[in-house]
């Protein structure tokens, strides 16, 4: 199931969810020790292009491809973007054209499989893949209360909706023609009130998900949040930590590359 098809969803997606995307673009800047912009990116399930505008800033060109009409009607217009509707197991992408391919909070609804294979036909031969993740770090509240909250409360009544969980190990990334150049870990604190909190949590599959299928209305969700959460703030807004993950990935080198070739320094983090 498609949690993000309705347009009520992408523009309450649009509107808010935390524009970390920047803070992800440097650190990918400072890993691939970038001295100016790459000459083609592809951003893979881009939603209302947060993350592909904050692409742009290290490429000449970018295409973003999204399977949601309505996310992509919600994504800014920018000079050097190409929207596409798209699946990431079905990328309308010439072979061997990319040098740069992110994929930010999609990766888990992918058939992986699938999707590496049209990453690594999309791919130029020293061209990265990125995965990143990323979402609420309940457990590193500064507020034990809400913490447990969540616990407790929130994922009780919205539970996750199935996506693959699978860990995604060197093992797999080996089996499906990449491995690992890298790994690093990202936190960011930002102070939500308790409407805020609720905007932002309504942008989230769980909720979504009984929504859409109507269980509950929008109104009654966001109530049931604020009503619940309020009397556990020790001011107008708290702390909230996000954290996430950048996954740095290159095409495996060919079994035919002769030794001392560039396949044999695919490690190397830069282009």
């Amino acid at each position: 199931m498609n949690y993000f098809v309705h347009a009520s969803v992408a523009e309450r997606y649009a509107r808010d969810r935390p524009y970390f995307h920047p803070l992800v673009i440097e650190r990918i800047r400072a890993f691939l020790r970038l001295d100016g912009p790459v000459p083609m990116a592809l951003d893979v399930g881009c939603g209302t292009g947060h993350s592909t505008v904050a692409l742009a800033e290290i490429a000449s060109s970018v295409i973003a491809t999204d399977i949601a009409p309505a996310m992509l009607a919600q994504a800014p217009v920018h000079p050097r973007i190409r929207y596409l509707e798209a699946a990431a197991e079905n990328l309308p992408i010439q072979d061997g054209s990319v040098d740069l391919l992110t994929v930010t909070l999609a990766f888990h609804w992918f058939d992986r499989v699938r999707f590496f294979a049209e990453a690594r036909r999309v791919l130029r031969e020293r061209g990265t893949l990125i995965i990143v993740s990323q979402g609420f770090r309940s457990w590193l509240l500064k507020n034990a209360k809400i913490a447990q909250w969540f616990k407790d409360q929130y994922f009780q009544r919205f539970p996750t909706p199935p996506r693959n969980q699978e860990p995604f190990t060197d093992e797999a990334a080996q089996e499906n023609g990449f491995h690992f150049i890298g790994r690093e870990e990202f936190t960011q604190e930002l102070p939500f009130s308790p409407e805020q909190l609720a905007s932002n949590l309504v942008t989230h599959s769980n909720v979504i998900a009984a929504v859409e299928q109507g269980n509950q209305s929008l109104d009654e969700v966001t109530a049931w949040i604020v009503e619940s959460v309020r009397p556990l703030f020790r001011a107008p807004a708290e702390p909230f930590v996000f954290g996430g993950e950048i996954w740095y990935l290159r095409p495996a080198p060919s079994r035919s590359s002769p030794a001392g070739s560039s396949a044999d320094q695919l490690s190397s983090p830069n282009f």
